[in-house]
């Protein structure tokens, strides 16, 4: 599936009951009997169209309720005591520098409310099939302020919800990557986030190392890095970029820490390049190892030091406690390398229409493992964008036997090019299937595919067909953990479908079975994102923060990954005061602490929401991180 990398802004409302101790105009606030006097309005809010969207907007110093349903408006504000009011919230009430924070419901400068009959007069049209009308201004002492806007909707003058919102990002995901057989399992690259064109692009050969650091030294051991000049010795690739992070442990100053990590991560790119002459794009960032310290001394005797902060434990790691706490600060010194490498081309310099008359040349002459590498070849300047796909056409492969596995790379790498293709392609590999009918890869593209086109609805499927098709590719030599990956791509196909029917019970069923297989087989950090979204959207956010949790402590996870399981867990009050929560916000503040603080801004500037901070869990966090 093809999806734009766009980052969604999403408005999730949530509603909490009230007490109050300011002026409150005529606003009634019900105790025990709120379900009674707020049935209708709770039953309204619990039928609207998940289309339906609302928000406050600001304009100058005037506020207007925003609305794209008139229809469901009128229902709403039907009786003449309906209304709506407007809770002006200021960063300010929760400034680091006080030292607690007033536990009032109503947070801020509570406009007038205004009635139906107002409402109803006064909305008009807002462009973009929106309406909109005016509720209030925000007086002279807070118009320079951060402000958020939280709305009092009111049932025959009583408070029957209370909404803040909460803007949460949203990423584009897609069933598990099944990948295609070329020459072995290739699969796809997508990114959580991405600048890269739409499309498909080849994942290169990847090889991932760890290197230790003694302390204060920039200098590896040729023992640690001998494994990677060996992987490099054998293989006929170049490396094409190198990814490093860099740890050093957390005692001793932050400055001292960052620029030691950036001088072990040139020492290591300085070395590598001295295998090859094309210049290795490099992505280096270098940050202490809270992650790893917080869990490491989680169960040990050092473990009240991660009630501190950092400064405070800096202050304890010195003398006698940094001496004995040695051991466990010595395996938090090191560089995580991602080597992405590419195969060598012997024919790159060659033209387009020169590598096209050696390919039908050497088909011709049967030259096969020629033919293969000057496929190959074609295919990186695909990938390129030196040629068009159209040069595919132009290969000329007879349909025998002996020349299946070119064939089936063919048409296989036509579809990771463009699924738009993906029926053309099927129907080739099913007449491909005819010649060799034993291929075990030939067959996985064929599932593989036909798995696709069901969950586009491009063609009929036999479920139980399907999955007998999928379980059978074990006869042809294919690994059970691809299987396995196969059989929950079904399952979440099949969930989607009864979920649009209404089968609930069959639905939470396959949700059950992809719960219960995913760990059957390693996961990519954006098979990690589809699977939390699929959660997530079918109600299971709890299977959602199951999915990420222990990889949201880990120093190696993506940064758009763990910022989205931030988005997940920061609004729910139970999960952020768990202590293990500390050890995943210092995650996060350490791979991009602008990104981090920015989550704390105001709506309007692009934060979740600055209210996050009448959690006073978070709020030590970012004050911490954050207020300097």
């Amino acid at each position: 599936m093809k999806v734009k990398h766009l980052f969604l802004k999403v408005f999730l409302l949530v509603s909490s009951n009230i007490i109050i101790s300011q002026n409150t105009y005529d606003i009634i606030f019900p105790g025990n009997d709120r379900d009674q006097k707020c049935q209708q309005c709770i039953q309204i809010f619990n039928q609207k169209p998940k289309e339906v969207k609302f928000a406050i907007k600001r304009q100058g110093n005037n506020l207007y309720f925003q609305i794209n349903d008139k229809k469901w408006l009128n229902q709403l504000f039907k009786n003449s005591g309906d209304g709506i009011a407007v809770d002006v919230v200021s960063k300010n009430v929760y400034s680091c520098d006080l030292e607690t924070i007033e536990n009032s419901q109503i947070k801020g400068f509570l406009t007038k409310p205004i009635y139906a009959q107002k409402i109803k007069s006064g909305l008009k049209p807002n462009g973009d099939n929106f309406f909109r009308v005016h509720v209030g201004r925000i007086p002279d002492t807070l118009i320079n302020k951060e402000l958020e806007y939280n709305i009092l909707f009111l049932s025959n003058k009583n408070l029957c919800q209370y909404y803040v919102i909460y803007n949460l990002e949203s990423y584009p995901w897609d069933l598990l990557d099944m990948g295609m057989y070329l020459d072995s399992l290739t699969y796809d690259t997508k990114q959580i986030k991405s600048s890269e064109k739409e499309g498909f692009i080849l994942r290169n050969k990847i090889l991932k190392f760890k290197i230790p650091f003694k302390k204060n030294k920039s200098e590896y051991s040729q023992e640690d890095i001998k494994p990677i000049y060996d992987s490099l010795r054998l293989t006929d690739f170049n490396i094409k970029s190198i990814k490093i992070k860099a740890y050093s442990s957390v005692e001793g100053s932050l400055e001292h820490n960052i620029e030691l990590q950036e001088q072990r991560a040139k020492s290591i790119v300085t070395a590598l390049q001295k295998f090859q002459k094309p210049t290795i794009k490099t992505s280096v960032s270098s940050s202490e190892n809270w992650v790893e310290f917080l869990n490491d001394i989680k169960d040990t005797k050092y473990k009240e030091l991660a009630e501190l902060t950092k400064n405070q434990v800096k202050a304890k790691l010195v003398g006698a406690l940094s001496k004995e706490i040695e051991p466990i600060l010595n395996n938090h010194r090191k560089a995580v390398l991602e080597l992405e490498l590419e195969k060598k081309d012997k024919y790159k310099s060659m033209l387009s229409n020169e590598l096209l008359a050696k390919f039908n040349s050497a088909i011709n002459e049967e030259q096969l493992d020629d033919a293969i590498e000057i496929q190959n070849s074609i295919f990186q300047k695909l990938k390129g964008s030196e040629i068009s796909p159209e040069f595919l056409r132009k290969m000329r492969i007879p349909k025998q036997a002996m020349f299946a596995k070119i064939i089936n790379k063919n048409a296989a790498y036509k579809y990771m090019l463009d699924i738009r293709q993906a029926l053309i392609v099927y129907n080739e590999l099913i007449e491909l299937e005819k010649l060799v009918p034993k291929d075990g890869e030939v067959k996985y593209n064929i599932t593989a595919i036909k798995i696709k086109l069901w969950r586009f609805n491009a063609i009929e499927i036999d479920e139980i067909k399907l999955k007998n098709q999928i379980n059978a590719l074990k006869n042809y030599g294919i690994d059970n953990s691809l299987i396995s990956r196969m059989l929950v791509n079904f399952h979440i196909i099949k969930a989607e479908n009864l979920m649009r029917k209404g089968d609930y019970v069959n639905k939470d069923k396959s949700v059950s079975y992809i719960r219960n297989n995913y760990k059957n087989f390693p996961l990519s950090d954006y098979d990690y994102l589809s699977l939390a979204q699929f959660f997530s959207y079918y109600g299971n956010t709890d299977m959602a923060v199951e999915l990420l949790e222990n990889k949201a402590r880990s120093i190696e996870i993506d940064e758009d990954l763990l910022f989205y399981y931030l988005n997940l867990t920061l609004i729910n009050k139970e999960l952020t005061q768990d202590s293990d929560y500390r050890t995943i916000l210092l995650n996060a503040s350490n791979m991009n602490k602008e990104r981090f603080c920015k989550l704390f801004n105001s709506v309007d500037n692009g934060g979740v929401t600055f209210q996050l901070l009448a959690n006073e869990y978070l709020r030590e966090t970012y004050c911490e991180i954050c207020n300097n």
